[in-house]
């Protein structure tokens, strides 16, 4: 059948691909491994589903550090605006939050997941469960997909199966290994958006301590500042999570070869010598209680051990008896709390994976491939990849609405090069419900 498209993974990008390809008039079938689709939307944004940051396309390319210009035209088509459009006109309403993360009023991720499954009903878009091991080749072209429960025939396919973190939800890494496998170059995956283990076993003693409007620097051995911002962190077993962290872990890309330390400022909003002199008061005004005491007052109750001990003060020291430079080396420790990086956590609990098929390989305005003709990819396949707040979602919308049009009018025999910044049409007469052959 001529026009038939077919999408492999049922995720963000490729439920998107699925989508913007039935509406550009082509017959598509999506493939899925998992009984149903959208298993990791399940668990994004602690299950509330963090859909995209309500910013400027250029925000979303600034928070983007790995090929954030690739993307320049597929998020400056399809911006977090358009994004908030198409969920709310899906019967989803929306609400902005800290950090202009976008989340279903109801807070529930199902809601998105059946939003666009029941659209994809709508457009009769049959969704099969089977395990895709293979794009097959006819005169150098896509002629279809080869899986576990048979061969999918096709004039084009979009290859959006994700990277390698959280395989429970189905990102294994088989999509590397189809794209390895038609001659595209694939950069090592590994862990992004990541909690970091410390070497410091200070943090596992701070446990469940979560730290806000702190600010975090992260260096590497030169001394580098490589990653700095304000926010909010948390000390875990093993070292390190929260919002900051797993922005920061973007930016600390080669542990191989680079040693890390974070440094954690937990009053940024004041300038040394003001925090000096609010000390020189606390210990004055408290001049007769223990310095272990004093504490409660700077830094909550779970730190102070930590801080008696990185500052060498004893904890029942008196406040008056408090020498300038003890008082100094206080101060050095609550502006610059210094933490020595030992590695990511295991790729397995990371929010996405940094790698995947190189973007030179990509063409940037359709995802299309420039090394076979009909294979497109989307979402966390690509090497792309941002921090934290919804940028990731957004970039697996923009990138598997370009895939999924540009595919469709592949399969309609269409010039590519002819869309225009408005091309849409439904199309949803053109579905048919094409079996495995």
């Amino acid at each position: 059948m001529a026009d038939e498209l077919i999408v492999v993974g049922g995720g963000a990008a490729g439920m998107m691909a699925a989508i913007s390809a039935a509406e550009t008039g082509a017959a598509v079938r999506l493939l899925e491994r998992n009984p149903k689709v959208g298993r990791k939307l399940y668990i994004t944004g602690k299950g509330r589903c963090n859909v995209t940051n309500h910013c400027p396309p250029e925000e979303v390319l600034a928070s983007t550090p790995r090929n954030g210009r690739f993307l320049y035209g597929a998020v400056t088509r399809t911006p977090p605006a358009w994004v908030e459009d198409f969920f709310t006109g899906l019967g989803v309403p929306l609400k902005v939050e800290r950090g202009n993360r976008v989340f279903p009023v109801s807070d529930r991720a199902a809601d998105v997941i059946d939003a666009l499954f029941f659209h994809m009903k709508k457009l009769n878009i049959p969704v099969t469960q089977a395990r895709a091991s293979q794009i097959c080749l006819e005169e150098g072209r896509v002629s279809g997909v080869e899986t576990d429960c048979g061969f999918f025939p096709c004039r084009a396919a979009v290859l959006a199966t994700g990277g390698c973190s959280y395989p429970a939800t189905g990102s294994t890494g088989d999509g590397y290994e189809m794209a390895r496998a038609l001659g595209h170059t694939v950069v090592s995956p590994v862990p992004s958006l990541v909690p970091l283990e410390a070497e410091e076993d200070f943090c596992g003693k701070m446990q469940g301590l979560a730290l806000k409007n702190v600010s975090l620097r992260v260096k590497n051995q030169k001394g580098k500042v490589v990653y700095q911002e304000q926010g909010e962190l948390l000390f875990t077993h093993f070292g390190l999570s929260g919002p900051l962290v797993l922005s920061a872990s973007a930016h600390m890309r080669d542990f191989a070869r680079e040693q890390y330390t974070c440094v954690i400022d937990l009053k940024p909003a004041l300038e040394e010598q003001k925090l000096d002199a609010r000390l020189v008061r606390e210990l004055s005004e408290q001049a007769n209680r223990d310095f272990q005491n004093v504490l409660g007052s700077l830094v909550p109750r779970l730190m102070v051990p930590t801080v008696i001990a990185l500052t060498g003060i004893p904890g029942d020291r008196k406040a008056h008896d408090m020498t300038k430079g003890e008082r100094r080396r206080l101060l050095e420790v609550l502006k610059g709390l210094v933490i020595h990086i030992r590695g990511p956590r295991p790729i397995a609990e990371a929010i996405i994976t940094s790698g995947g098929v190189k973007v030179g390989e990509i063409d940037p305005k359709t995802m299309g491939s420039k090394k076979v003709p009909g294979l497109f990819f989307a979402g966390e396949l690509i090497d792309v990849d941002a921090y934290t707040g919804g940028f990731n979602l957004q970039i697996a919308w923009a990138t598997g609405r370009a895939a999924g049009e540009s595919a469709a009018r592949t399969c309609l025999g269409q010039d590519l090069g002819e869309q225009g910044p408005e091309y849409r049409r439904t199309g949803a007469e053109n579905q048919s419900n094409f079996g495995a052959k």
